[in-house]
């Protein structure tokens, strides 16, 4: 794992990112759906004090970050995969 955003802020990153990216807070069901459209997907872990935004590039990030045995709070953002890849670094 390795591709992430940052927002300004420790907390709240899941509606920055939308806010800021023309994005969307959806449930998991949707990002995954959105994910397999090839649409961009961050999701935000709450890690207490601080949230990292990871973006989700390929099928090995997608379990890695949906690992059934944490159970930290999520929020996923789904936004143009070409702005999220940017935002990230990914490329």
């Amino acid at each position: 794992m390795g591709f992430y955003a940052e927002t300004g802020r420790n907390v709240g990153k899941a509606e920055d990112l939308a806010q800021q990216n023309d994005g969307k807070v959806v449930t998991d069901m949707a990002a995954r759906a959105a994910f397999e459209r090839g649409d961009g997907v961050f999701v935000v872990v709450n890690n207490g004090p601080f949230e990292a935004a990871g973006f989700i590039f390929n099928e090995d990030e997608w379990a890695a970050f949906n690992d059934p045995n944490d159970h930290r709070p999520r929020k996923y953002v789904v936004m143009d995969r070409a702005v999220a890849e940017r935002i990230s670094g990914y490329n």
